[in-house]
């Protein structure tokens, strides 16, 4: 009998959740509309509209519990389905058409009572007429307002994703007796930016979308506007979590386990991550689930960073999605200069926007755009230095002392040498040209860090500045990267006072300062090299490095 009770109470444990939607009887989670906003309102007003945000953020969930609760209140037959299985078809929108319909039909018959279901009789339409004829049949069958939300509609491409906007579209003013009173399009980007390949042109033709070659982009990747679903009201994303939202979730696993979080750890978690969904529930999971498993040990602000580490370096499917973007031309051009501490210059507002809706960047409130949350800020620079890192050659560690501690002066010279013999050829082996120097050296930094220590950043736009710090053992080094770049004079004089400031923080005496030569006139590495110490107003020793 114990252990059968033992049993039940194994199978009635909750999880937190980093795959999918969330489930109310296995996974840790918030009332899951509680982020939407006010779609009720949207409804009611029979408007279409689009809900976009980044993967593993709870749309699906969000919106899965939204349609119950519409359908449970009797007033209206709700459902979500997916434009998912239409993705192989992206040059064939009869055989997309087909294999989206099958899905929808299986998922009312799945969701909702025998008598909402959607009808068996789209096959008699012509291709390219079959999703709005079986949503005008839905419709006129169904004793309630028809509301479709449809999930993953950014997977569709190209003949098939014009198609399907084109339908919805034209039957928009059918509604509400012959077609969907709402219809939410839900993915990870708005309409803008759904893509539509333009097969090496800039034309696709569309038939009842004229100028749809003005739409795309010089290359044809993507819409470039919201035309062909200019149907919608509000385009529209999800919130992270609040730090009040955090401290809830931890507290169901307190209550599910006994094991506590305590309020320094949830607070670290929520600086860490900021509240994006993914990382909150990631990091608690690594914790209880590899690195604390005993319930009677409470998480400290040290579980937390220790975790956040683990998945910065492990990469998981989250972070590695979000790595790949760093990959467009549009996130590069905005993503180089804040790593690069300087001024944006002259970018689209749409590609800002882009990085806003991917979770990539948030509005700082004293001003500017920032890396949305400190994971992400270590994240990307690590990636952009994989390259970089796999092209080094061995470097032995010679700034170790026989006991294994930190020697800084050994270290400035195994860089120095280091920098005078691979430096410029290192320097081609990244994509991000302007900090191209920052990479290199952050590459060879962390073969000095992988042997037990730490590496930290901190960046933002308009401080033309990248700063480092270096943790090993008792060691703490400040390090302060400056580029000397064409019609600008020589950053000596802002980067020691940067510096000095930043040692204060980091509540050190003594750092280095690099100035990287950048400039198209500069001298060979091998006769620029050099290295000199001086001292700051305040008393601090800094070695000047010229690279």
């Amino acid at each position: 009998m114990h252990l059968r009770m033992h049993a039940i109470k194994t199978l009635m444990l909750r999880w937190f959740n980093t795959a999918g939607p969330c489930k109310a009887d296995i996974h840790y989670m918030l009332p899951p509309t509680v982020r939407l906003p006010n779609l009720q309102r949207l409804i009611a007003q029979q408007s279409y509209f689009v809900i976009h945000a980044p993967r593993q953020t709870g749309k699906t969930t969000a919106m899965l519990a939204l349609a119950q609760q519409l359908t449970d209140s009797g007033s209206y037959t709700a459902v979500m389905v997916s434009a998912e299985v239409g993705a192989p078809f992206s040059h064939d929108p009869e055989t997309a058409e087909l294999a989206i319909l099958d899905a929808w039909r299986a998922s009312s018959q799945l969701d909702l009572p025998d008598d909402l279901h959607l009808p068996d009789n789209w096959h008699n339409a012509q291709p390219g007429r079959r999703i709005q004829a079986a949503l005008q049949g839905w419709a006129q069958t169904s004793p309630r307002p028809l509301v479709l939300f449809i999930d993953e509609i950014d997977s569709l491409q190209d003949e098939t994703l014009i198609s399907v906007l084109r339908q919805l579209r034209d039957g928009y003013r059918n509604r509400p007796q012959n077609f969907p009173i709402t219809v939410g399009l839900i993915g990870l980007r708005d309409v803008r930016d759904y893509k539509v390949a333009s097969g090496g042109s800039e034309t696709v033709a569309v038939d009842g979308l004229p100028g749809i070659s003005k739409l795309l982009n010089p290359k044809g990747d993507r819409l470039n506007t919201a035309s062909p679903f200019n149907i919608k009201v509000r385009s529209l994303t999800l919130r992270d979590f609040t730090a009040t939202e955090v401290s809830e979730l931890y507290q169901q696993h307190t209550d599910d386990t006994g094991q506590v979080f305590t309020q320094s750890a949830i607070e670290a978690a929520f600086d860490l991550t900021q509240g994006q969904p993914w990382l909150v529930n990631a990091v608690a999971k690594e914790i209880v689930e590899e690195m604390v498993t005993d319930a009677n040990v409470a998480i400290t602000p040290e579980h937390i960073h220790e975790a956040s580490e683990v998945l910065i370096r492990r990469q998981d499917t989250h972070l590695d999605s979000l790595a790949e973007k760093l990959r467009e031309p549009r996130v590069k051009a905005i993503i180089e200069p804040i790593l690069a501490g300087q001024a944006l210059g002259d970018t689209p507002s749409d590609d800002r926007q882009y990085l806003l809706d991917l979770g990539l960047l948030r509005r700082d409130p004293a001003g500017g755009l920032i890396i949305a949350n400190p994971m992400y800020r270590e994240v990307i620079p690590r990636v952009l230095v994989q390259g970089t890192q796999d092209s080094l050659p061995h470097i032995s560690p010679s700034w170790l002392t026989p006991s294994g501690e930190l020697n800084t002066d050994d270290l400035l010279q195994a860089f120095l040498a280091f920098w005078r013999q691979h430096g410029e050829p290192l320097l081609g082996s990244t994509a991000y040209h302007e900090i191209a120097p920052h990479l290199v050296l952050m590459a060879f930094l962390h073969r000095v860090v992988n042997g037990g220590g730490t590496l930290e950043r901190e960046y933002a736009i308009g401080r033309d500045r990248m700063d480092l710090c270096l943790k090993y053992g008792n060691i703490t080094l400040g390090i302060e990267l400056k580029a000397w770049r064409n019609k600008k004079g020589d950053p000596f004089a802002s980067g020691i006072e940067q510096l000095d400031s930043y040692l204060a923080r980091l509540g050190v005496n003594f750092g280095w300062l690099v100035i990287f030569d950048v400039r198209s006139q500069a001298l060979p590495i091998v006769e620029r090299l050099s290295n000199q110490v001086v001292t700051t107003q305040t008393g601090r020793s800094v070695t000047v490095v010229r690279a």
